[in-house]
């Protein structure tokens, strides 16, 4: 039997991270990537991972890529056809004998009617649920490292982050401890404890961005501010950004969904299943604190 573990969106945010937590886990990776290139500093940084060029809408590259994979790690790109490319992966999964996919998927993803991302994200679980595969499905809270990937420039430039937040509180969580929950649970001794389960992810407290800034601020010894952005200026300027219309209305569906407190839930996940306790967002700002600082 083997025991290559396949992760896709291996360059992303969260992939990156899994990918090296795995790595250190001593198991055998494999790095999904839109392109060798784009892996080269994956490649540099966890030199002993397979790269491998894979592209959800070719069906060729997803056998090549799952050829000899045991486990999968399913992380699809932020897109209009996440859904699909769910199915495509899973077929090509069973049909390639994988027995086990770990599903990223989102807070609240269970939730009826629900906003549109996480209606298209439980019907990428479904699939994966009916699918006769054995799986676990990971439901994290929005991203602490969020604040350097989308607002990082304006925190640099500017020392602002703009966002139609008001005062709502979110459980931001660091996607070192996604990764670090992922990595327990791929390779743990008895890995049936977790067949079926769903795990919604959080970190140890719910800020609102006033007060992420606050922790930025503080980390980084420079004034950081938040700028409460009304809804319709924020639709303009995603519109203006040439966001699709999809991506804009369901951003501020989640935004609205932030607002108005309901991603405010902390859990105690992260602890329970990695025997330690996940990062707060100040440990988090102190961390990362050079690239939230302007270039010297």
């Amino acid at each position: 039997m083997s025991h290559t573990i396949l992760v896709t969106g291996a360059t992303g945010t969260v992939g990156s991270e899994v990918v090296k937590a795995l790595s250190n886990c001593g198991v055998t990776v494999r790095a999904g990537v839109h392109s060798l290139i784009k892996g080269d500093r994956l490649k540099t940084l966890n030199p002993a991972v397979q790269l491998v060029e894979m592209d959800f809408a070719d069906p060729q590259t997803l056998v090549v890529a799952l050829t000899g994979v045991d486990k999968v790690v399913l992380i699809t790109p932020f897109d209009e056809h996440q859904v699909e490319e769910t199915k495509q992966l899973v077929d090509a999964a069973r049909q390639a004998g994988v027995r086990y996919i770990l599903r990223l998927s989102v807070l609240g993803a269970e939730q009826e009617p629900g906003i549109l991302l996480g209606r298209w994200h439980r019907a990428a679980e479904q699939y994966i649920e009916q699918s006769g595969l054995a799986y676990t499905l990971l439901r994290p809270n929005s991203f602490m490292q969020n604040f350097l990937v989308y607002y990082g420039d304006a925190i640099r430039e500017e020392g602002r982050i703009y966002l139609p937040l008001g005062e709502g509180k979110i459980s931001y969580v660091d996607v070192r401890d996604i990764a670090s929950v992922a990595a327990t649970i791929l390779t743990a001794q008895d890995e049936q404890q977790h067949y079926g389960k769903s795990y919604t992810l959080t970190g140890p407290q719910a800020l609102s961005v006033a007060e992420a800034a606050q922790a930025i601020s503080q980390a980084t010894g420079r004034p950081v501010q938040y700028v409460d952005v009304p809804e319709a200026a924020a639709r303009q300027g995603m519109q203006e950004a040439q966001m699709p219309a999809w991506m804009v209305d369901g951003m501020l569906e989640l935004h609205s969904i932030g607002k108005a407190g309901y991603a405010a839930a902390v859990t105690s996940t992260v602890q329970d299943l990695t025997g330690r306790a996940p990062h707060t967002f100040q440990q988090f700002a102190q961390d990362f604190h050079p690239q939230f600082s302007p270039a010297s």
